[in-house]
């Protein structure tokens, strides 16, 4: 799996833009938080979704972004957390020791 890094407002801003043309999935992973580290590393284990960007946020490096996620989706911020995002907005949510990228629903990614 290959991550596209979210650092910036900017990068917020492309990642919901692309999520018009294919849907998006934004992870917010504490650098700090062994539970975080584990679903991470969960994530690039178990990725089988050539069809969905995966975006990844350092939340303590870029607090205002994942701030922004939680505000522009409409979702409450959580640490670890995996968005699916399609259209501009946010049809799955998992966090903490529910993530799991196995569970992404074709249902969701599929038009």
């Amino acid at each position: 799996m290959e991550w596209n890094e979210m650092a910036t407002l900017k990068d917020l801003e492309r990642a919901i833009e692309r999520s018009h043309e294919q849907p998006v999935m934004l992870f917010k992973h504490s650098t700090r938080c062994p539970v975080s580290s584990m679903a991470k590393r969960l994530t690039e284990q178990r990725w089988d979704h050539p069809g969905i960007a995966p975006f990844l946020l350092d939340l303590i490096a870029h607090r205002d972004v994942s701030n922004a996620i939680a505000q522009h989706l409409g979702v409450d911020h959580e640490s670890p957390q995996m968005l699916l995002v399609k259209h501009g907005m946010a049809t799955q949510v998992m966090s903490h020791s529910s993530i799991d990228p196995a569970v992404l629903d074709a249902t969701f990614v599929l038009e």
